[in-house]
Order: C-alpha cells, then sequence, then structure tokens
C-alpha cells in the first residue's frame, strides 16, 4: 500500500491538472490573439488620459534608503528600512539634489519620533498609519523646499526583527 499511494497520488495531480487547463482554457471565439491585451473591464478614456493643464509629474527618488530603529525596553527590537521618493515637477529636480543633505535630515527626523511614538510596531503597514507618516514627511519636507514637492511616495517598506 506504501507503494501505491505516490502513484495514485501522480494520477490524482494528473488528472486535476488537466481538468484545470481544459476548464480555463482561453475562449477561442474571443477575438484576441493575446489575452493579456484582453481585458474584460471597460476603461473610462477620460481617466486614461493626462489633463493637459497639468504640469508633468516626476519622482526624484531619494538616493538611499533611510534605517530606522525601533526601540523597546531601551534596546534595539528591529529595524525599519524605507525607500522614498518626492513628487515634483522635471523643472524642480536640481534644487532637489542640492538640498538632499538637509532633506534627509528631517526626514530622519521625522521616522524617527514616527518610532518612538510606536508607529512601526504592530501592522504598520495599516492605511490610517502610513497616511499619518506620509503627511508628517510631507510637511516636514515642504518646510525645507516650500511646495515643489506635492506628495511623498513611499517605495518601500521593512521591518527586521532583530
Amino acid at each position: 500500500m506504501g507503494k501505491l499511494l505516490p502513484i495514485i497520488l501522480i494520477v490524482l495531480g494528473g488528472a486535476i491538472g488537466g481538468g484545470a487547463g481544459v476548464f480555463l482554457k482561453p475562449n477561442p471565439d474571443s477575438g484576441c490573439e493575446d489575452p493579456m491585451e484582453c481585458d474584460e473591464a471597460v476603461v473610462d478614456p477620460e481617466m486614461t488620459e493626462p489633463a493637459e493643464d497639468e504640469d508633468e509629474k516626476y519622482y526624484h527618488s531619494m538616493k538611499n534608503q533611510f534605517v530606522v530603529p525601533v526601540i523597546r525596553d531601551e534596546l534595539v527590537k528591529s529595524l525599519v528600512v524605507v525607500s522614498l521618493s518626492l513628487e515634483t515637477t522635471q523643472d524642480h529636480t536640481e534644487t532637489l539634489f542640492s538640498r538632499e543633505p538637509k532633506l534627509r535630515d528631517v526626514l530622519l527626523q521625522v521616522l524617527f519620533d514616527h518610532a518612538y511614538i510606536g508607529g512601526f510596531n504592530g501592522a504598520f503597514t495599516e492605511s490610517s498609519r502610513l497616511s499619518v507618516l506620509k503627511m508628517a514627511l510631507l510637511e516636514a519636507i515642504q518646510s525645507v523646499v516650500g511646495s515643489i514637492v506635492s506628495d511623498i511616495v513611499i517605495t518601500d517598506i521593512v521591518r527586521q526583527e532583530i
């Protein structure tokens, strides 16, 4: 019986896989040659075209990641690594490059404060927690460079327990 069980599992797996392939096969009458291009969802053309009067957005990626220690009981319990980009226009990229050391300083201060109040504990990627963090980061950035930065984009965020 012990030698028969693997053979039964292989036959059963092949039958289930073959059946799934038959039932999930694309409809040949759909008119699409590439299934990736065929989307049944209706797309509003007004939503896909950018507004003509809106400036072209540019995303300035901060050179390095931000590493934030999370301290509990006066010991570092975890590290949070955050990558950020700043939404601006092409005209202001040189300003952001020249002020990046000061920008990193104010961003790190906000991230440290957020860690201190427990913002990176528990479900730290919850949308309400991230929106509070993004708002604080944006206010800090705008205190340095004014309104040339319109949004903060968190491109990566990871917490590593130690």
